[in-house]
């Protein structure tokens, strides 16, 4: 990480939302200098069996933006997430900013492109998003300089945001009893994400590292933050100098008996669109449910 514009002494305001029904935690990152903010990994919130969308989520994030007198800069998206919808254009339509995601998108469209049988009128070169972030890549959030990693493995379009002293891993890792993303859909891959978690735990010991899902293991209290030096003793898949061989038996063996994120079929389409629900030929907001492609 030496060669990116690691800030320690920068502290930025993190303020997390957690989501219930998703178990996603959504961030509003404030630069300490200014009002300047982005939001990280927001949620649209849907009733799938009713084909029902709501925004009680993002307005949370909305309100909380307002109350503290807050500029909106950036919408991040830490990847193409499975698990939930992005409430991202919600969330811009009122407030502003951008919205960004890693460049790889366009590997992401181009293979659920084809399991959703989308015609040529879904553009798969990231389009849809404003910014495309590439390995190294910095922006501002105010007069905060942040940049962002690849780290592929769970999908090729994961990233790592670092902002000051605090870093945002998206599913790369989870808390240290919680261990690491899976690694079995289409594009994803256990070595590779061996080497991206790597990567993360190369980042100064006491960063901040927040989480964009917690399920509380064992019952524990939902938790979100933890340390680099955390992960490195403690992370039940990766801490205490697990080997790359012995990750990949383990993340193999464990994927395998894993059941599909109930709302993939759903996230997938929307996502890729930088979180715009489809429609139809006649405009009306559809989804599509392929049938034993994934």
């Amino acid at each position: 990480m030496s060669d990116f514009p690691v800030r320690m002494d920068i502290r930025p305001d993190v303020k997390g939302f957690f989501d219930e029904a998703t178990n996603t935690i959504t961030y509003v990152v404030k630069d300490p200098g200014s009002d300047a903010c982005a939001v990280i990994d927001s949620v649209m919130d849907i009733e799938y069996a009713a084909g029902r969308i709501t925004y009680d989520s993002a307005d949370q994030v909305i309100a909380y933006i307002e109350d503290q007198g807050l500029k909106l800069e950036w919408l991040i998206e830490t990847h193409v997430h499975a698990d939930h919808l992005s409430g991202a254009p919600y969330i811009q339509e009122r407030l502003g900013g951008k919205i960004g995601v890693g460049a790889n998108i366009t590997v992401v469209q181009d293979t659920f492109g084809k399991v959703f049988n989308e015609g040529t009128e879904f553009q798969r070169d990231g389009s849809q998003f404003d910014a495309l972030f590439k390995d190294g890549d910095t922006y501002q959030v105010g007069g905060m300089t942040c940049f962002a990693f690849d780290t592929p493995g769970h999908t090729p379009a994961c990233m790592v945001h670092v902002m000051g002293d605090a870093a945002f891993v998206g599913d790369t890792l989870f808390m240290p009893d919680g261990g690491s993303a899976r690694a079995d859909f289409p594009g994803g891959d256990a070595g590779t994400l061996y080497d991206s978690i790597q990567r993360v735990l190369s980042l100064p010991g006491d960063m901040r590292l927040f989480m964009c899902h917690d399920y509380g293991p064992g019952g524990r209290e939902i938790a979100w933050e933890t340390t680099v030096g955390e992960q490195k003793a403690k992370n039940i898949h990766v801490g205490e100098g697990k080997t790359r061989e012995e990750f990949i038996k383990f993340r193999t063996e464990r994927d395998a008996q894993l059941d599909m994120p109930k709302l993939i079929v759903p996230s997938l389409q929307v996502n890729m669109r930088a979180g715009v629900v489809p429609t139809d030929k006649d405009g009306i907001p559809m989804l599509k449910v392929p049938v034993n492609r994934l």
